[in-house]
């Protein structure tokens, strides 16, 4: 069950420092801190933001392999790993600040090969210890370029001492059935971590947290063109005249579909606002979609929760019988 009073819960709409994996996690861990001076008990962070949303991808020619590879290898160099040492630093934050962090990061594939790339939410909770991960299923589009798709492992919601916390990635949130796993699971807390800074991604999030009766934080990077270096060629090809990469947008709903912080554009800010679990829970009466508004009967949800495994070790030894000589 939710914790009975209400509680503060922030978005950090910030810009990371550019494909600098150690900057932008010093970043990271200060504006937790400020979050948390401010009164947050749960700090989420944007898609991607350590060390970038590779931005690249939308307007970078495809035929342009030249840049294309030394960009992902760039991204590859300054991508995390997890576990690994960035996110034992912001694991440090979280517990020194007594706050859960909701983090988008670019994640190596350090189990196989380690050169391809998740797109990965990772979970972390206010003593420091990681919950777990959730891995982008459906990279979009021109993402596909950079990230290998997840698998039904990381399709996972977690219990906090606020309610049950997951999320989605983007436009995984227009996946119905994955949305529909979070319900399922009974989340509570909904994070909608993303790129996506339209007008239609707010009206998503509205829609979101009323279908779902839940509260969701819809966080996005605020970015400069400017705070790209120029040492980028990419940065040339956007229109000459634009200040702002993205717009950022991000906002914090109530689980009516109501707009409780934001949305905030063209800037770099933390959003702040306060939840009560009670009116979550309450807000089930009217319908709960996972529960007297389902019809199982109806309608049915398989999902597959194995790890799809580079290697599979097999150390079982083989059950076929000898087969005997003739002679």
């Amino acid at each position: 069950m939710a914790h009975a009073s209400p509680f503060t819960v922030a978005a950090a709409q910030l810009a990371p420092v550019f494909m600098d994996r150690a900057a932008t996690v010093d970043k990271a861990c200060a504006a937790i801190a400020e979050a948390a001076k401010n009164g947050a008990k749960l700090i989420v962070f944007p898609e991607a933001f350590i060390p970038a949303y590779p931005d690249w991808v939308w307007v970078t020619p495809a035929m342009r392999a030249d840049l294309h590879s030394a960009l992902y290898a760039d991204l590859l160099d300054q991508s995390v790993t997890v576990p690994g040492p960035e996110i034992d630093k912001l694991a440090r934050a979280a517990k020194q600040h007594k706050a859960y962090v909701v983090m988008g990061v670019n994640e190596r594939n350090a189990a196989a090969s380690g050169t391809s790339v998740y797109n990965t939410l990772v979970y972390i909770d206010d003593k420091g210890g990681t919950l777990g991960i959730h891995r982008k299923l459906v990279p979009t589009s021109a993402e596909r370029l950079v990230w290998t798709p997840g698998d039904g492992s990381t399709l996972e919601v977690y219990d906090t001492p606020y309610g049950k916390l997951g999320g989605l990635i983007c436009w995984e949130n227009y996946m119905p059935l994955a949305r529909y796993a979070m319900y399922a699971q009974g989340a509570q807390i909904y994070v909608a971590a993303t790129w996506d800074s339209s007008d239609s991604w707010v009206a998503s999030l509205r829609h979101i947290a009323k279908e779902g009766r839940l509260n969701v934080i819809g966080c996005c990077i605020a970015m400069r063109r400017n705070q790209i270096p120029d040492r980028y060629a990419f940065k040339e090809l956007y229109p000459p005249n634009g200040d702002w990469v993205n717009d950022g947008n991000s906002a914090i709903v109530g689980p009516g579909g109501d707009i409780i912080a934001g949305p905030v554009a063209q800037k770099e800010e933390i959003l702040y606002a306060e939840i009560d679990p009670k009116r979550q829970l309450g807000s089930r009466y009217w319908l709960d979609g996972a529960g007297h508004y389902a019809r199982p009967d109806v309608f049915q949800l398989a999902v597959n929760r194995r790890a799809n495994e580079m290697i599979v070790d097999d150390h079982e030894p083989s059950t076929k019988s000898p087969r005997k000589s003739r002679g």
